[in-house]
């Protein structure tokens, strides 16, 4: 069986572990991103237009006899759209024809055990070198994938002895890339609450937390999550696996449990 190595919080090798048979599979990107489809699908707000909107309105038909259509006309005289059709959806200022309602469904669906396959194949693509490049990672000073660490760096909560940690393990460069790469949005989302679009870089899988995700929500592209709560939209963001990935010893022991599905 293969093995991996743990590393402490100076960057050195600590043990030897074992690594999870859930690595040795080939990742599938199209199931990856029809689960990311599936995931986005559930972010979305609902919209609707009111049933009675453009209907609000005095234009009547006036019917045979004028020499004029019998489209619906507004009402009164003396102002310039009087006389007009209105009302009706081929007329300037009409009614929509086919407005967005409330009851098109919108959430997606997907079998749990073909949900559970995408985050193994997403997993397994962030244990391959080629991978993690592909995706656009630099991974040029890392002495290993996937990389563990101990699980003192739960109990750290400055952000700066996070980074110091992380450069340590070779992550140096991978950060500073995502740093320099923050640009502003083109178009509405500006003032939208979007204003600066950003990359990812790192995801910090942990088992427990005791200050580790507060120290680290500062740090540019770097996520941190529970081993419990690993979804598809962070393993592999945008439907792109590949993701590099930094375990804690206990959080890697846990990926056993995936090997019944395998």
């Amino acid at each position: 069986m293969e093995k991996v190595s743990v590393y402490d919080l100076d960057g050195k090798k600590k043990a030897i572990v074992d690594l999870p048979r859930i690595f040795n599979i080939k990742p599938r990107i199209d199931i990856i991103r029809k689960a990311i489809e599936v995931s986005f699908s559930r972010t979305k707000q609902i919209q609707g237009r009111d049933k009675r909107a453009g209907l609000r309105v005095t234009a009547l038909s006036w019917g045979t006899g004028h020499g004029m259509s019998r489209a619906p006309r507004i009402s009164g005289s003396g102002f310039p759209t009087a006389r007009n059709v209105g009302r009706v959806p081929y007329a300037v200022g009409g009614r929509v024809a086919h407005p967005i309602k409330c009851e098109k469904k919108i959430i997606k669906r997907l079998n749990r055990k073909t949900y559970k396959l995408a985050i193994i194949s997403a997993i397994s693509a962030s244990g391959n070198r080629d991978w993690v490049k592909k995706r656009g990672h630099i991974i040029d000073n890392l002495p290993e994938i996937p990389l563990v660490i101990d699980d003192k760096i739960q109990t750290i909560k400055k952000t700066a002895i996070i980074y110091n940690i992380l450069s340590e393990l070779g992550l140096r460069e991978d950060l500073l890339k995502v740093q320099k790469a923050k640009k502003i949005r083109a178009g509405k989302g500006k003032r939208r609450g979007r204003k600066y679009k950003s990359k990812k870089s790192l995801l910090i899988v942990i088992k427990d937390d005791f200050g580790l995700v507060k120290a680290s929500r500062n740090i540019p592209g770097v996520d941190v999550s529970k081993f419990e709560n690993l979804s598809i939209q962070n393993l592999a963001p945008g439907g792109n696996p590949g993701r590099l990935i930094l375990w804690v010893q206990s959080a890697f022991n846990e990926l056993k449990q995936y090997e019944e599905v395998i």
